[in-house]
């Protein structure tokens, strides 16, 4: 180990002399008390490196040692169902050792050494295999099936391979070359893991939440952003989206945040039964956390230990998302890293740089043909939360993000305190992936699904050109068949766009209850019109009991949606004799 010493200490800033061997992002181990640090900037023999623990009690002179290594991330059975610091320590094996503080200079080994792996092989001895080809595979929970990989810049013919139960350290793979192939590998969390193409994304990434499968999808291996102001539920919307999703591993990052909303995530998830295999969610995520108390600089650490986390099982072939909680916190460690080191401040006082690593980070999305022989297809969804300050995504961070993501729903503080959830604002978001999915949506859900999302946009849209008037010369102004719309509208909004997130039933709708609700709600709006060309009065439209049935659909179970059809029959019923009685009086 090359040994440094300090010269100045600036917060999470220390900077090093003597350090010419060194290299930009290798790390180092920091005084006596071996703190973790990454180099980010060398100038001659010096190194400002950025540290990622208290800095508090270490002064100059203090010695820094160099690993000759940049910052990697293990990977290897034990990742799911465990919690990691922003530099992927193990925080439960840490409270086992030092109690439930974080204590300067533990060393953790992020994957347990300990524990043993049944390992089951997938190919025999003379079989030859290259980076990425799958050599064996690891049950690791009830859900998950780790497939151990050949790791990359590695290839040669099998020499010997045995089943059975190993550590993540033992050598379960000789080749003959010598090479010795174990469950554990390495990888630098500032490069994106390599795969053979990336494809274009066209399948939906099902959320069960009808605003944004519906109105604003979002593809696997796709990019969206999460913008609104405090309060307006982004954290909610994400950890629906991380329950949720029909993704079959979750990555779900903490950056900055609440520590309390941390520890709802801890609590909730290992409660919540995953409807697609009946287990544990816990079973199928990964958590990262590094919460508005832990080290600055460990903030900008952890969105790419994440991000490698999920790229490792993407290219197992699974369809992955991470939940990034939230990039605001990211840019602010970049902005005061940046400011330590007396660099030139870009838009309010955040680096020039911000906008492309913005980019690094989003690009690592999609679904990609991975390294291997056996044609596996992975996907990597990324879901940025941004907290732009005062709710003004005109501020850096939120334009840096936009510029690159393609969804955007955006988060309205005002349908917030209305209590409507999720609080998208169906007026400003948007989603570049519509036109794939609705290709995808007419195919694999109804031929109509595309025209009747269409129907419900434009009738919201003139609802709000209505509302203008409303609020000038009141309702009664309006005709009858605009005062019909705005019911609609309003129907649209509360009986389909709003969910509620603790009813069992709502907290979910497949993709056949959105398409059955819509075409019930748009048929009201139908029925409706019939209704009033035929002299009916309105007040008699909006008394009809059918309506109290359309507004509780959103709670019938799963297995109950086609009382949806007897709805629509009904309505038809009601109005067929509405329109009776009327031509009987005017008789």
């Amino acid at each position: 180990m090359k040994v440094g010493k300090i010269i100045k200490v600036s917060g999470p800033l220390v900077v090093a002399e003597g350090m010419d061997e060194a290299n930009v992002y290798d790390v180092v181990k920091v005084s006596d008390r071996k703190l973790i640090g990454e180099i980010i900037e060398m100038r001659g023999d010096r190194a400002s490196i950025q540290v990622y623990e208290e800095t508090t009690g270490i002064g100059p002179g203090e010695p820094v040692y160099t690993t000759g290594e940049p910052l990697s991330v293990e990977l290897g059975p034990g990742l799911i169902e465990s919690m990691f610091d922003g530099i992927q320590r193990p925080l439960n094996a840490i409270m086992e050792q030092v109690g439930d503080f974080l204590v300067k200079g533990v060393e953790v080994p992020a994957l347990n050494r300990e524990k043993k792996w049944a390992f089951v092989p997938t190919v025999a001895v003379g079989d030859e295999v290259s980076a990425g080809d799958v050599i064996g595979t690891v049950q690791e929970t009830s859900i998950v099936l780790h497939k151990i990989m050949v790791p990359f810049g590695v290839q040669g013919k099998v020499k010997a391979i045995t089943a059975g139960d190993f550590t993540v350290i033992d050598t379960v793979c000789v080749l003959e070359s010598g090479e010795e192939l174990k469950m554990l590998q390495k990888w630098p969390v500032r490069r994106g893991r390599t795969y053979l193409s990336k494809i274009n994304p066209d399948e939906p990434l099902i959320t069960g939440q009808r605003v944004i499968d519906t109105f604003f999808p979002i593809t696997k291996g796709g990019t969206a952003a999460v913008p609104g102001p405090f309060g307006s539920g982004k954290t909610v919307v994400q950890h629906q989206l991380a329950k949720w999703a029909d993704s079959e591993i979750v990555v779900y990052v903490g950056c900055g945040e609440r520590g309390n909303e941390m520890t709802d995530v801890l609590m909730e998830f290992p409660e919540i039964i995953d409807p697609k295999t009946g287990e544990s969610l816990m079973k199928r995520t990964v958590l990262i956390a590094n919460t508005s108390n832990m080290p600055v600089a460990a903030r900008e650490a952890s969105i790419y230990t994440g991000i490698t986390i999920a790229e490792y099982f993407r290219d197992m072939g699974y369809s992955v998302a991470i939940m990034a909680d939230s990039t605001s916190r990211w840019a602010e460690a970049l902005r005061e890293m940046s400011g330590r080191l007396e660099e030139m401040p870009g838009d309010e006082g955040y680096p020039a740089y911000l906008g492309s690593r913005a980019a690094e980070f989003y690009e690592r999305a999609g679904k990609v043909q991975c390294l291997g022989n056996d044609g596996r297809i992975g996907a990597l969804t990324i879901i940025g939360a941004v907290s732009p300050p005062g709710g003004d995504i005109s501020e850096p961070v939120s334009q840096a993000t936009l510029r690159i993501v393609k969804v955007f729903w955006g988060l309205d503080a005002s349908l917030a305190y209305r209590r409507h959830f999720p609080a998208i604002n169906w007026m400003n978001s948007y989603s570049l992936y519509q036109s794939k999915v609705d290709k995808w949506m007419d195919k694999n859900v109804d031929e109509d699904f595309a025209q009747n999302r269409v129907k419900a946009m434009a009738l919201l849209q003139e609802e709000s050109s209505l509302q203008e008037i409303v609020r000038l010369v009141g309702r009664d102004s309006l005709s009858e068949g605009d005062q019909l719309k705005l019911e609609a509208a309003k129907s649209i909004r509360e009986d389909f766009l709003q969910q509620n997130a603790f009813h069992e039933q709502d907290t979910y709708a497949s993709l056949a209850k959105q398409n059955l609700m819509l075409k019930m709600v748009l048929h009201f709006y139908e029925e409706g019109k019939r209704a009033l060309k035929n002299g009916i009065y309105l007040n008699d439209l909006l008394n009809l009991e059918v309506r109290d049935r359309i507004a509780r659909a959103k709670y019938l179970d799963e297995k109950d949606i086609e009382k949806i059809n007897s709805i629509n029959t009904e309505m038809t019923r009601v109005i067929d004799e509405l329109i009776q009685e009327g031509g009987i009086l005017n008789a």
